[in-house]
């Protein structure tokens, strides 16, 4: 794996059309909320977050006047149930809202909301970010074709997501590798490469450390990390092959050279296939929804003319699939991207099952 810096430029943000609304809701993503992006955009004052080592962390606490604020508080908890729970009012007297953060730094602009539960002390975050067509995508993509789940919704143009549970990438990095164990370190390098593998099969870009956590589940005898993406703001946009694959960013160097230390090559092509396999079965598994979504994709406009013919002709340099020189859009893209998946996964098992047979 080698290191190249890649400098990426601001995307725009590109709206719902029909189609993908009716996808939505479907498949029940969209739905009535009680509060939209710009209400929250109505604040008053707002102080600056430091985080523990007294750093600006780029979010704001934002205020709100007095006789907004009870309003505010009562339709962000009655979301928090819409997204966690069946949206009943029945528990929202044990909810509280201790913060509304607000982040100018990004393409989302998202407010950060903590809710606590009183009686307990739990609490945890929900975004709520302005709706774009990209972002949709990349939480849907994930959810389908990823191990991981992810509950999101969409209403008009806001999007309400759950908060990813996770250490981020970067402050992993800087505060927590260093008492990583040495085969801590082998299975984290496993999960980069199959991550690394999964980010560029699905063409989901811009995954440097700060945009993905690390998750640590303990065993009875050992721990066991994932890396799971976080941001999606760079679904099927870039032209630049490139782009699609977190081994390329400069910020990622530090788990591209324990992959290096830790994995003989052979190693890295096996863990590559399983991660394949892994896709091409999810596909299998949810034909029906993945061609309804890429139908969406495909009569949607969410890159621009030049970095589409761009993607397709790396891809077919990358792949050796002349079908990906037919692709119009990233819909397109994609959809020949999932086809070469699934077909050499069904040709491994038809050859292995052969193989079998002759013994």
């Amino acid at each position: 794996m080698e290191e190249e810096k890649i400098v990426l430029l601001k995307k725009p943000a590109f709206p719902i059309n029909k189609d993908l609304y009716e996808y939505l809701s479907i498949y029940n993503r969209s739905i009535k909320i009680p509060v939209c992006y710009d209400d929250l955009l109505r604040f008053s004052g707002a102080i600056e977050v430091y985080d523990k080592n007294g750093d600006d962390t780029l979010w704001i606490r934002v205020y709100y006047p007095e006789h907004e604020r009870d309003e505010i508080d009562m339709s962000l908890k009655r979301m928090y149930m819409i997204l966690h729970g069946d949206g009943s009012e029945e528990s929202l007297s044990f909810l509280s809202v201790d913060a509304i953060d607000y982040c100018t730094f990004g393409n989302s602009k998202p407010f950060r909301i903590k809710v606590r539960n009183i009686l307990n002390d739990n609490h945890t975050y929900l975004y709520v970010k302005t709706a774009d067509a990209s972002r949709v995508y990349g939480l849907e993509l994930e959810h389908i074709l990823s191990p991981n789940n992810i509950n999101f919704l969409v209403y008009e143009d806001t999007l309400i997501e759950e908060h990813v549970l996770g250490i981020p990438g970067d402050v992993f990095l800087a505060e927590d590798v260093q008492r990583v164990s040495v085969n801590g370190k082998k299975r984290l390098a496993k999960e980069f490469v199959k991550f690394n593998e999964r980010c560029m099969i699905r063409l989901l870009g811009d995954m440097r450390a700060y945009n993905y956590v690390i998750v640590a589940s303990y065993d009875f005898d050992q721990v066991q990390y994932r890396i799971r993406a976080m941001d999606f703001d760079q679904q099927s946009y870039e032209g630049n092959l490139r782009l699609y694959f977190p081994q390329f960013f400069k910020e990622n160097y530090p788990f591209v050279k324990m992959v290096a230390d830790n994995l003989q090559p052979e190693s890295i092509e096996q863990y590559k296939r399983e991660e394949r396999s892994a896709i091409a079965r999810r596909l299998k598994g949810s034909q029906k929804r993945i061609r309804r979504l890429v139908k969406c994709m495909k009569n949607d406009t969410i890159s621009t003319p030049e970095k589409i013919n761009e993607l397709k002709m790396g891809l077919v340099e990358y792949t050796k699939d002349v079908k990906f020189k037919k692709a119009k859009s990233m819909g397109d893209i994609l959809g020949v991207a999932f086809e070469f998946v699934v077909r050499n996964y069904e040709n491994v098992n038809s050859y292995l099952i052969k193989k079998n047979h002759l013994r």
